[in-house]
């Protein structure tokens, strides 16, 4: 057994003893692997694994893998979006994570390609992360309705680093009562959670995350 393939079990496992735990079932959960910083042949080696979602921060490195990497794979946006970089997400990625302004969704949809998007919120209030608050969410949800091919279908957070996970539980079911608030003010019917990694995903999936976003605990430390 590979390391990547002994690490994926790992995380697997875990994944199904916190759906356990939380009365869920681990179908419930789509994992994502994130590969920044990571080469293409451990990508490739977990693709053969069985893992079929991947999560990138910045276009550039994520355009030369998307190159060379061919095959049944959904690549996943998750990092900050640069105004002047929108033009290349419809032809890269299937899912966008990191929509934190009106701009950003609106310049998806100019290019005309279904696409999946989520709204990243800054629960935690943190200055060193990217996302946008409760009013500026309301403001983008008003505007939702005018999209036609940008599908707005969830929210995606991050928490702060804390050595005892339990401590940013909160973040965690706040995004959760977010989502059912927006969903409930707007007449909308978004399910997604894109929250937790490798440090804090068994809480994050005990709050009801729907995709947690692994990086170290799949692939190891990068530099």
């Amino acid at each position: 057994m590979s390391a990547i393939e002994e690490s994926l079990n790992a995380v697997k496992d875990r994944m199904a003893n916190a759906c356990r735990r939380a009365g869920r079932q681990p179908e419930e959960v789509r994992l994502i692997g994130v590969t920044k910083k990571v080469g293409t042949e451990k990508i490739k080696a977990a693709i053969a694994c069985g893992l079929r979602d991947f999560g990138e921060n910045y276009i550039q490195e994520a355009r030369k893998k998307i190159e060379e990497i061919t095959g049944d794979v959904c690549w996943h946006m998750i990092g900050h979006i640069q105004a002047n970089k929108v033009r290349y997400i419809p032809k890269l990625f299937h899912c966008v994570h990191s929509v934190d302004r009106w701009d950003i969704a609106e310049g998806i949809e100019r290019h005309g390609k279904q696409i999946d998007i989520l709204f990243e919120v800054n629960v935690a209030g943190e200055d060193s992360k990217h996302g946008t608050g409760d009013y500026g969410l309301r403001r983008m949800l008003e505007k939702a309705m005018t999209l036609r091919h940008v599908r707005p279908v969830g929210l995606m957070t991050m928490a702060p680093f804390a050595d005892n996970p339990e401590e940013v539980r909160w973040v965690f079911a706040r995004l959760r009562e977010i989502l059912n608030e927006m969903n409930g003010e707007f007449g909308l019917t978004m399910r997604e959670l894109s929250m937790g990694m490798s440090s804090d995903f068994e809480v994050a999936i005990e709050e009801g995350a729907t995709m947690v976003r692994i990086g170290t605990a799949i692939f190891g430390e990068r530099l």
